[in-house]
């Protein structure tokens, strides 16, 4: 590809955004909660007997209600989340991503209106979230994306 002096403008201005971005109250209230939450060792706890859990219920899956242990290990799961989500370092953590995320959609957003508002650009984390089919056609199969 042969560069422009638009395509270079293009890079700048997006390198510039991403700097402001990264300085911006929103990131460093993140990456404080981010830290905190990395040095508090009950929360560090709470999220190792969840991950430990969730790989029981991750076998137990396979098998569904079929598996002599499905109540038990999902009751498991949901009281170990439940613990876990209360922590108030692991719920400050989860606002601060939920309001980076909500800011880096309002970019894209954005971006994609100032170009044509034709062009969809991800809501809600939606370029994050997993829908579960894997078809990439946003819906048009039929599946529930």
């Amino acid at each position: 590809m042969i560069a422009t002096l638009e395509y270079v403008d293009i890079l700048d201005k997006s390198e510039s955004l991403g700097k402001m971005v990264m300085d911006s109250d929103v990131m460093e209230a993140y990456r404080e909660a981010r830290t905190a939450l990395a040095e508090d060792k009950d929360a560090q706890k709470l999220i190792k007997a969840f991950s430990d859990m969730k790989s029981h219920h991750d076998d137990v899956q396979r098998f569904g209600r079929y598996h002599p242990d499905y109540f038990t290990i999902m009751k498991n799961v949901r009281a170990t989340k439940r613990e876990m989500d209360m922590n108030d370092k692991v719920a400050a953590f989860k606002i601060a991503e939920r309001n980076l995320q909500n800011l880096l959609d309002e970019i894209s957003q954005y971006v994609a209106n100032s170009v044509s508002v034709q062009i969809k650009a991800p809501k809600d984390g939606a370029a994050l979230a997993d829908s579960g089919c894997g078809c990439g056609s946003g819906g048009a199969c039929g599946c529930a994306s």
